[in-house]
């Protein structure tokens, strides 16, 4: 499959948080960035003009974009973390961000301090993070000084100085905080140790530091010192609190390959996460077509394969949504709760993006496909024979009775055809009657359509439930239509489609285009039943015997029938009864104008 444009690509990017990579036209990569909206951020490289020289040759140079979404902002600085140090990108040497994130340094020196900075300085010391707020590297450092006890003290404590006695202990050796190495009280290799630790610790690995303080901790209690191993137990559930808590950073999980999959009718989407050391490294999509009679089980395991071809090295333990079988050699895991879930759940968000993005582009470059895919889609989910290249759905409005209408949109291959909208009077039916109005819509309707032997719809909705529905059916009956033409109704409350015959509703995922096809049928109808009958009504409202009352107008006419039902309610009303609908005044000058007027009904 060859990429498509970066137009495209600009077009159909999310707008969730998430980490973009840049490629030349040799698929090499040139640059990883972070972006709490992927769409507004990596469109603002091309939309305008940069004052830096570097960042106009590397838009020149981008051929190619890719993305890893994620659950928060946090999560994408550190997976652009993750990634930078993995890829090592060219620009992102080049360029620097505006913002500044806090690090914490490993000094280069004798007996190094642990503190945090803003500044990157190169003279052998080490640096980790960038963290993505300076709270997090204050409870970090809270963390390591409680856990280790560090010198905070700026002297140079070189050999030769240290050996001359040129420092003093100070108040921090006093207090338990530091081990006066400025005065030999501690040897380089004991304070290394500590450092190792906190290495260990910063680079997402406390399993180590969490077994030595356990082996201390065990052994000052088999020496009777439990006041010390109080303290070291202390530091343990310290250690084990902190974990921040990150899907794409963890601690707890080591090196794995996650797998997840979302299909249609026609394709596949297999999305693969490699994690390494508890963080991710790598996201990419497969897309397959599907053959006949595929199912999601065998084209994961496919996908897998593949991908796992491609790239070497891989981890013995996947993740996945559901077991598949890939051999006796690699452990298959399906998490079921947890931070490995986490992680099929993410992968699987990936999948769904990239397939959306797919559609989204296709539909630009190749609207028929597009229209193939959502027919096919459409005749599988709502069970029909043939695909619903016509649509047709009808929508009753009235206010309590006045002036009904009734309306037909039709649809022709997923999209509104407005030249075959109908609007209908109701002719036949007085009062309030919402189901012998659908019978007597649909009735004229095809009774019309047969007669004029014009195209009948591979689909019918009506807005509304059984009883809709069941008044449609009767309208069908007595034409010979029921059976040969397929109908459903949408109830609008749970979104619930209902079918001739069946007890129980169907139920489509939220977010599925045939559901949101549907809807927009229903909506579409509504509206253009509602213009209608305002226009109706705005004339049939100029003579209405309300609007003659001082101070009332066409609105509040019509607040009034849609509460009161009739006029002969609304002469009868109380004063109360009357405020509450249109408010005080209202309701004297209505008062006032039929005392006047008492031998009208």
């Amino acid at each position: 499959m060859s990429s498509p444009s970066i137009d495209l690509i600009l077009k159909t990017l999310p707008q969730s948080p998430g980490v973009y990579q840049y490629y030349d036209k040799e698929d090499k990569i040139l640059y990883v960035g972070k972006a709490k909206n992927l769409k507004k951020r990596v469109s603002s490289y091309f939309t305008k003009k940069h004052d830096n020289r570097k960042t106009e040759i590397l838009v020149s140079k981008i051929k190619d974009i890719k993305h890893i979404v994620v659950e928060s902002e946090i999560d994408a600085l550190l997976l652009e973390n993750n990634l930078i140090k993995k890829l090592k990108p060219r620009y992102n040497i080049l360029l620097r961000d505006d913002k500044t994130y806090p690090w914490l340094c490993i000094k280069k020196e004798r007996f190094p301090r642990v503190f945090s900075t803003r500044h990157l300085i190169k003279d052998g010391s080490e640096y980790f993070g960038p963290y993505p707020t300076k709270n997090t590297v204050k409870i970090l450092l809270e963390l390591i000084n409680g856990l280790f006890q560090l010198r905070t003290c700026h002297y140079d404590l070189s050999k030769e100085k240290v050996e001359q006695g040129k420092y003093k202990r100070c108040l921090e050796y006093h207090i338990g905080n530091c081990m006066a190495p400025c005065e030999g009280l501690q040897t380089e290799e004991e304070y290394a140790e500590q450092i190792n630790s906190i290495r260990r610790i910063l680079k997402g690995n406390f399993k180590d530091s969490l077994d030595a303080f356990k082996k201390q901790m065990q052994t000052l209690a088999e020496n009777m010192r439990f006041e010390e191993a109080q303290k070291i137990k202390e530091k343990i559930q310290a250690l084990e609190n902190y974990q921040a808590k990150s899907t794409v950073v963890n601690s707890k999980i080591s090196d794995v390959d996650v797998f997840s999959i979302k299909s249609d009718e026609a394709f596949a989407y297999i999305n693969f996460l490699q994690v390494k050391h508890g963080a991710i490294i790598r996201s990419q999509t497969l897309e397959l077509k599907k053959k006949m009679n595929e199912d999601d089980k065998a084209l994961l395991e496919l996908g897998i394969i593949e991908i796992r071809q491609r790239f070497e090295g891989l981890s013995k333990e996947v993740l996945v949504p559901f077991e598949v079988d890939l051999g006796e050699n690699i452990k298959v895991t399906v998490p079921k709760l947890g931070d490995k879930k986490a992680l099929v759940d993410l992968s699987l968000r990936n999948a769904k993006y990239y397939r959306m993005e797919r559609f989204k582009q296709i539909k630009i470059v190749d609207p028929e496909r597009h229209t193939n895919r959502l027919m096919a889609q459409m005749k599988k989910d709502l069970r029909l024979h043939e695909e619903p290249r016509h649509i047709e759905c009808f929508d009753n409005s009235n206010i309590q009775g006045t002036n009904p209408v009734a309306a037909c949109v039709v649809f022709k291959n997923g999209k509104p055809s407005k030249k075959d909208y109908r609007k209908f009077n109701i002719k036949t039916v007085e009062g309030p009657n919402d189901f012998a109005s659908m019978e007597e819509v649909v009735y004229r309707r095809y009774k019309r359509v047969l007669a004029e032997d014009e195209d009948l719809p591979q689909l019918v909705v009506v807005d509304g439930g059984k009883g809709q529905l069941s008044s449609a059916l009767q309208a069908l009956e007595r034409l010979g239509l029921r059976g040969k033409l397929p109908i459903i109704g949408i109830a609008e409350r749970l979104e619930e489609l209902f079918y001739p015959g069946d007890k129980y509703p169907l139920y489509l995922d939220k977010k599925s285009e045939t559901l949101k096809i549907i809807q927009r049928l229903r909506d579409e109808a509504h509206r253009f039943g509602i213009t209608f009958h305002r226009n109706k009504r705005s004339k049939a409202a100029i003579d209405t015997e309300l609007e003659k009352i001082p101070g009332i107008g066409e609105k509040t006419a019509i607040d009034l029938l849609r509460h009161f039902r009739s006029l002969s309610k609304i002469k009868k009303a109380s004063k109360e009864d009357l405020a509450a609908v249109v408010g005080q005044s209202r309701a004297q000058k209505i008062l006032e104008y039929y005392k006047v007027k008492p031998h009208e009904n």
